[in-house]
């Protein structure tokens, strides 16, 4: 699996393309193939019936995060390979509202339907057996999400090792020389909690290397939802002024709240899922306000896994659940977590510093523990807040 993606990786960056498209039914398969004998005719005949729609979780595609990279990974892909995109967003944040979201494209006529997140876990298990010939290809939904539910041929689910991306933007942040820093995650569910835990490892790592764990500080809360408010920026104006220098903002647009407490006194965040820095700028009319994002690769997963079902390939994937992480020790921009190099701003933590750190992770040098259920023991000081909401 790992090593058909990096090659589809390998062969889409140099093509420049991006993301998502997707499967027939059996019977427009078998019609395709009976009226053509040519294999790249056959190819776009069964290409011209995917059809593929995206939906929305909680958040929307202006989310400047999970909802919108998946989004725009999508529609480039339909796009590219001039297939049919719309999307979905469901009436209110509920299961029933998801369902009723996915029905609407079935019934529009969409038969590839691509969805982000953990959410999405029970809409699965409600629709997937009763569409067959409807191909669901999941992202960030876990065997913990499904339960006992094993997923049908139908259907495909990606995970990512957040605690790696985590792990590298804290060590990165320490090394670079913040050493009173702020974790602030949107809801504690496990892809969250995984990211804020590593981070914290790295942090406490970085520290040790550097011999300073005493003076090293980690606040650390969840908002208990996934956009900003006025109570999570009262909070990040609290932890600002006492002398936080950045926080990971990690949840969806819940990093508008760091990123407006920051602003006020000269601090900085770090984004999360994608590389947030020319968003952060845009919208808050400077470029230094984000040092580094802790991404996981959403729009290559979405890009690879689609091409192979164009190619006919999904046996690949189907009914599987598949755990991305480090593919590359030597190419930290094939791996599915990462941090962002071509907008690097660290100096004292140079992109070598990132490579030499990547390899590391890669062979085994470091480890970071992915457990969900307590706060790594560590040699720096990490003080837990109660849930703002």
């Amino acid at each position: 699996m790992k090593k058909k993606l990096l090659s589809v990786l390998l062969v889409a960056s140099m093509v420049a393309t991006m993301f998502v498209g997707c499967g027939s039914s059996k019977e427009a398969a078998s019609d395709a193939t009976a009226t053509t004998e040519e294999g790249a005719a056959d190819s776009a005949a069964t290409n011209s019936d995917y059809r593929i729609a995206m939906i929305t979780d909680s958040g929307d595609i202006t989310d400047m995060s999970f909802n919108q990279t998946t989004y725009e990974a999508a529609k480039a892909f339909a796009d590219k390979n001039g297939a049919d995109f719309q999307y979905y967003k469901p009436t209110e944040d509920s299961d029933d509202a998801r369902i009723a979201s996915f029905e609407n494209a079935v019934t529009d006529g969409y038969n590839v339907i691509v969805v982000p997140g953990y959410l999405f876990a029970n809409m699965i298990k409600a629709v997937a057996e009763d569409y067959p010939d409807v191909t669901i290809i999941a992202l960030d939904c876990g065997e913990g999400d499904f339960g006992d539910y094993t997923l049908p041929e139908n259907v495909c689910s990606f995970t990512y090792q957040e605690e790696l991306a985590g792990y590298m933007a804290g060590f990165a942040a320490v090394k670079e020389g913040y050493t009173k820093l702020g974790f602030l995650g949107g809801m504690a569910v496990p892809a969250v909690i995984r990211y804020g835990y590593g981070f914290v490892q790295g942090c406490n790592d970085a520290a040790v290397e550097l011999g300073n764990a005493s003076d090293v500080q980690v606040n650390y809360v969840y908002g208990g939802q996934f956009f900003g408010d006025e109570a999570i920026t009262a909070q990040m104006d609290t932890w600002y002024s006492n002398g936080t220098e950045v926080v990971f903002a990690c949840g969806g647009g819940i990093y508008t709240s760091a990123c407006e407490a920051a602003q006020k006194v000269g601090g900085k965040v770090i984004g999360v899922d994608s590389d947030q820095s020319g968003t952060i700028a845009n919208q808050y009319g400077t470029d230094d306000l984000c040092i580094t994002s802790a991404m996981k690769g959403l729009a290559p997963t979405v890009d690879a896994t689609l091409t192979d079902l164009f190619a006919g390939n999904w046996a690949n994937y189907s009914g599987k659940i598949e755990n991305l992480g480090i593919v590359s020790g030597t190419d930290p921009s094939l791996n599915y977590v990462q941090l962002p190099t071509d907008t690097w701003s660290m100096e004292n933590f140079t992109v070598d510093d990132y490579n030499t750190l990547v390899g590391q992770l890669y062979d085994g040098t470091i480890t970071v523990d992915n457990g969900t259920d307590k706060m790594p023991a560590t040699e720096i000081t990490v003080k837990e807040y109660d849930n703002i909401h």
